[in-house]
């Protein structure tokens, strides 16, 4: 597979997306600032429609359909951010969706899905394979495959996230010396690191991911994709993907300088303290860029100035609690 998304791609996503997305605009706290010794300013798609960058990738790849393909309806795989930004983009385009997701996907994100009337096919994340259901389902139902990260208009939708905090920094006379993004498939970080390339090259991108599911972080440092073996649990639902894409792959080996893994105890206390000092939930999956900082990962870099982006905040109250708890013992 070989499919070259540019910065252009990233520019016309926006075009799609203004009027439908919400601008999330930069965001930071002294006492942050105070704890990490840097300069931090936060994109906070926790607060994106359905609480997740998602939305932005889903709507771009489903408005790019023709009215012929939107009639087919569509089929897309996802632990539930992906999942809440397919079914979401459908309503508002008047599509029908089917969304398989694993029998233990959070609550909420199966509540959010419920709620925008989407249709829901339940898999065993050990036994079976939910490209193969949503392969057939395609099959027998004429619907599109909606991929969450190899597709070249969902990276490009992603990629405005990217493009709105350098046009903000600027606009701020911001001087941003590294981005930092949660990384599953690479979607986020791929599309980010194009805007981000092309509209501040001296810019550094970087990625995070959890400690035992650090393929991004064996596949970079190597240059090549490797899949991680054997992982622990972890509580980052929405980031637990085996292996980078084979799109996103390319583009984040060009432009990620490293990526940096973090335990499941540093995601807790990092949603805490944003939590208690920026006033938002993000969940596991989507702090790890912060805990990335917060670890002291950047100590060692000549990075002061760092934008961190939240990716999402659909947790559920157990994981919540556990967080909050952190900063009480």
């Amino acid at each position: 597979m070989k499919v070259d998304v540019t910065f252009q791609d990233v520019k016309v996503a926006r075009s799609r997306l203004t009027g439908h997305v919400k601008k999330t605009p930069l965001i930071q706290s002294d006492v942050i600032n105070i704890i990490t010794g840097k300069n931090i300013w936060f994109k906070p798609e926790c607060t994106q429609k359905v609480g997740a960058f998602k939305y932005r990738g889903a709507f771009n790849r489903l408005s790019a359909m023709s009215e012929t393909e939107r009639a087919r309806g569509v089929v897309a795989y996802s632990s539930g951010n992906h999942a809440q930004g397919v079914s979401r983009s459908a309503k508002e385009l008047g599509m029908s969706a089917i969304i398989v997701m694993p029998k233990d996907a959070p609550k909420i994100k199966v509540e959010g899905v419920i709620r925008d009337g989407a249709e829901i096919i339940f898999y065993d994340r050990e036994t079976e394979s939910r490209e193969s259901i949503a392969e057939k389902i395609s099959k027998n139902d004429g619907r599109i495959i909606v991929p969450s990260y190899d597709d070249p208009f969902i990276i490009a939708g992603q990629g405005t996230t990217g493009l709105e905090i350098i046009e903000e920094a600027q606009q701020k006379n911001i001087e941003i010396d590294a981005v930092i993004t949660p990384m599953g498939g690479g979607g986020l970080c791929a599309g980010t690191g194009l805007a981000v390339k092309a509209l501040s090259p001296r810019t550094k991108m970087f990625g995070a991911e959890p400690r035992d599911y650090n393929d991004h972080q064996l596949s970079i440092r190597a240059g090549h994709r490797i899949a991680y073996q054997d992982p622990a649990p972890t509580i980052c639902d929405a980031i637990m993907t085996p292996i980078p894409g084979e799109l996103t792959f390319p583009i984040n080996k060009r432009n990620v300088e490293d990526v940096f893994d973090v335990s499941d105890r540093d995601c807790l206390i990092s949603m805490a303290i944003i939590k208690k000092e920026l006033g938002i939930q993000v969940e596991p999956g989507g702090v790890v860029g912060f805990a990335a900082v917060l670890n002291g990962n950047f100590n060692s870099l000549n990075a002061n100035t760092i934008c961190v982006v939240l990716s999402g905040g659909n947790v559920d109250p157990e994981i919540a609690l556990r967080a909050d708890q952190m900063l009480q013992a």
